[in-house]
């Protein structure tokens, strides 16, 4: 007898249909076809064992097994259920009519438990797109298969309960998730807040108007100033995620296999901080069997890299094109895949190998040349791809004893939110731009107009500095942002200004504090 099951197969970060046709007729041969991997081809001994323990016989027939398209490679163990049970329907165990409601997954263990697998997400998102009724998931998975609207997902323990439920002999309840109300309710819960720093007004001023453009900031000074302290505080000043935004954030992490058992979408937006000797490859992802990578995890969040310089060349020069384009597209041999890598890169370093260069009570103990030396381990192109360029010094003993809190994050925020509606509003007919930072040269020509002292401001800073175009560029979408956070119209000097000092990096002296006129 002949029946189809329907799995599917993750692609980047969607999925693929599988049609998985099983025949169980004459013979002694167990065989499975169409470009399986070695986790499949296994499948055959946790079948067996499964079959057994849930109180059933495997067929001492001939069974074929064959997964469609052939062409696309069948990987892991999650299409363990849905060969059981095609094997057992076409066996004659139950009726293999409702077989074609469902998309089955699930790896199954000796004992005929389902284990949870990783990619649930967009193989719900496929199973709607394709018209099934539902899906047959592990329990571990069910909620965040559930996210997913007009799809009906049961999460099951083990074998013997997708048997029984076929058979009409097990009422399972579908898993309901009230995306929304879960969504709002938990949009707004951090860990850190601003109010439990002490000092560094400018350093937060920095980070309020890079959250409320979305620009890349990168901080410099000495040790224990301050630098990761406040980028963990980071995410609290964003504004949340929107619904599609943590769809298709939540769908990465799912593919990843990032997603703790029981989670639903993913309602902050991602921190994350990978150690300054990472591979390339776990940067930008792919690998033998293609994963997305660092940049592609923190998509619509942070990527937090700290000890910038430490880093090698080469891990930091593959981010120059990301950071441009806002996804990475990885070509290799056997595959090419397309990742999300919309980013904000939050970036942190000492000025110097000793990390006291322009500290105000320590020393510097660097041989000459060497401040220039540590900081050309950062590439010009990547620098300038740095929107914000922020100096950080040490908190006097004052204002670290002051009993005072700070301005808190929500206060923040508020702002940050007001400043990004504008921007929403004024990139509504744009389908890819969402924020200030993600502007091209046409639109920053139309909505960064200057009046003839701002544009004077510029022109000497950019004459002073030998600033490149790119660094032009950056400036003018900083200085929009600032008027932005201040509902202007129009930019003022007093926001080219501000624009223009947060490009520390570019003066001749970096270290020492100037005025623009």
């Amino acid at each position: 007898m002949l029946v189809k099951t329907y799995g599917a197969a993750v692609d980047g970060i969607d999925a693929i249909l599988i049609t998985i046709e099983v025949s169980v007729e004459q013979g002694i041969m167990y065989c499975i076809v169409g470009l399986p991997d070695t986790a499949v081809k296994e499948s055959y001994q946790r079948i067996l064992s499964s079959v057994k323990h849930s109180g059933q016989d495997f067929p001492r027939r001939k069974v074929v097994v064959n997964m469609s398209p052939a062409d696309v490679k069948k990987e892991g163990a999650a299409y363990d259920l849905p060969i059981a049970i095609g094997i057992l329907a076409a066996d004659s165990r139950f009726e293999s009519v409702r077989l074609g409601d469902f998309i089955i997954m699930g790896e199954l263990s000796l004992d005929g438990s389902v284990l949870p697998i990783r990619g649930v997400l967009p193989m719900a998102i496929k199973a709607r797109e394709m018209g099934f009724k539902g899906m047959i998931v592990p329990k571990a998975n069910a909620t965040e298969a559930a996210v997913v609207n007009n799809l009906e997902v049961y999460g099951v323990d083990n074998l013997s309960q997708v048997i029984s439920f076929f058979n009409g002999t097990l009422s399972l309840s579908p898993t309901v998730v009230n995306t929304r109300e879960e969504f709002a309710k938990a949009s707004d819960i951090f860990d850190y807040d601003f109010d439990e720093v002490k000092g560094q007004e400018n350093v937060k001023r920095a980070f309020e108007v890079a959250s409320a453009g979305g620009h890349n900031i990168l901080l410099v000074g000495p040790p224990g100033a301050g630098k990761s302290m406040m980028a963990k505080r980071l995410p609290s000043i964003l504004p949340p995620l929107t619904l599609q935004e943590a769809l298709e954030t939540t769908k990465i992490h799912s593919v990843a296999g990032k997603l703790k058992g029981g989670s639903m979408l993913m309602t902050r937006r991602p921190f994350r901080s990978p150690h300054h000797t990472i591979s390339p490859v776990a940067l930008v992802g792919g690998g033998t069997n293609p994963m997305p990578g660092e940049i592609s995890l923190a998509h619509n969040g942070i990527l937090f890299l700290d000890e910038f310089p430490e880093f090698s060349r080469s891990v930091l020069e593959v981010m120059r094109q990301p950071l441009e384009d806002r996804h990475i597209t990885v070509a290799r041999a056997k595959y090419t895949i397309d990742y999300p890598a919309g980013f904000m890169l939050v970036a942190s370093m000492n000025p110097c190998p000793c990390g006291y260069y322009n500290h105000p009570t320590k020393q510097c103990s660097c041989a000459p040349g060497q401040v220039s030396k540590y900081l050309g381990r950062i590439s010009g192109p990547l620098l300038d791809r740095i929107d914000l360029q922020v100096e950080i010094l040490p908190v006097p003993f004052e204002e670290l004893s002051s009993l005072q809190k700070g301005e808190s994050s929500a206060t923040i925020r508020k702002r940050v939110i007001a400043a990004r509606a504008i921007q929403t509003l004024r990139f509504s007919d744009e389908k890819e731009i969402h924020c200030n930072a993600q502007m091209n040269s046409k639109m920053i020509e139309k909505w960064c107009a200057l009046d003839e002292v701002t544009k004077k401001i510029l022109h000497d800073a950019m004459t002073r500095f030998d600033m490149s175009a790119r660094a032009y560029d950056r400036i003018l979408k900083v200085a929009r942002t600032i008027a932005d956070l201040d509902a202007s119209p129009a930019i003022t000097p007093v926001h080219m200004r501000e624009a223009i000092s947060y490009r520390n990096l570019d003066r001749a002296s970096w270290g020492n504090t100037f005025v623009v006129k």
